[in-house]
């Protein structure tokens, strides 16, 4: 099978189909068919996430105060801050799942900071939590070929990539799912997403509980992701797990961002972040 994400022209006629399913409309239209942008090349420069002054709110708390971030495509970064610095609220906001939001989400150029998540959801933005349900009555494999809640994004990775991917899941494909370790079960959260044709996958603590050498198959699944063309933004719940696979690293205190690392800055203020991140 062909994957979607390797050719340029397939990658701009996605986003404009995405653009039609999520807002009705096509993101350009003459007298028939959705035209593409003229040079093509342009939709490629656009960053697969940019937000502008984001804030965001639950009920009447506002968490997110003025984020403004850029993630380009086949990019991963990570959300650091200590507990309570709003880095989950912000991957809900992205996906449009909290309460209120204002400002600018742009998701492969498009506007979605008024759209509601099941809409955001088909611009191709994937949320991924540890609260992902796990039926007992499913197998691995059955989970696998379940339709997603939202309406089929088209391009998902096939079963034969997913289980390249995550060659345990192959193992353990006939195995009721809830028989699966913790660590499995979450990279079968994860896989279903891939199914769906996700392009940017929103990862919250993915390695919550996981076991050493879990964790290590996750960096190993997020270098896969990003070589095939994916965009991850992922929230990390410790310091031992945030060096993993990120280039560029987004520091979250009191729902804003006060600094942003590259890789090797990291190591230069690993002290004073594992203060800043104990604190």
């Amino acid at each position: 099978m062909t994957n979607p994400h390797g050719s340029r022209v397939a990658h701009s006629a996605y986003f404009l189909q995405a653009h039609t399913r999520a807002l009705g409309t096509p993101l350009l239209s003459l007298s028939g068919p959705i035209a593409l942008p003229k040079p093509l090349a342009l939709l490629m420069t656009l960053h697969a996430l940019e937000t502008v002054d984001l804030h965001a709110w639950y009920g009447n708390d506002h968490v997110v105060r003025g984020i403004n971030i850029q993630v380009p495509r086949g990019h991963a970064v990570t959300l650091l801050g200590r507990q309570g610095s709003g880095r989950s609220t912000l991957l809900r906001a992205l996906a449009g799942l909290t309460d209120a939001r204002a400002g600018s989400v742009r998701i492969n150029g498009i506007e979605s900071v008024h759209l509601p998540g099941e809409k955001v959801n088909l611009l191709g933005v994937g949320y991924y939590s540890d609260r992902h349900a796990i039926s007992s009555e499913l197998s691995c494999e059955e989970h696998l070929l379940l339709p997603g809640e939202q309406e089929a994004l088209g391009g998902g990775l096939s079963l034969i990539e997913i289980y390249e991917l995550f060659p345990d899941l192959y193992k353990r494909r006939d195995l009721p799912a809830t028989r699966l370790s913790g660590g499995e079960q979450q990279m079968l959260a994860i896989a279903r997403l891939l199914r769906t044709g996700v392009t940017l996958i929103l990862l919250d603590d993915i390695c919550q509980g996981m076991a050493p050498v879990a964790v290590q198959a996750v960096g190993r699944m997020i270098e896969s992701l990003k070589q095939k063309g994916y965009t991850i933004v992922m929230v990390q719940p410790s310091w031992e797990f945030s060096v993993m696979s990120a280039d560029s690293y987004y520091i979250m205190q009191d729902g804003r961002i006060i600094d942003q690392l590259a890789p090797g800055q990291l190591w230069a203020q690993q002290d004073s972040l594992r203060t800043l991140l104990q604190a």
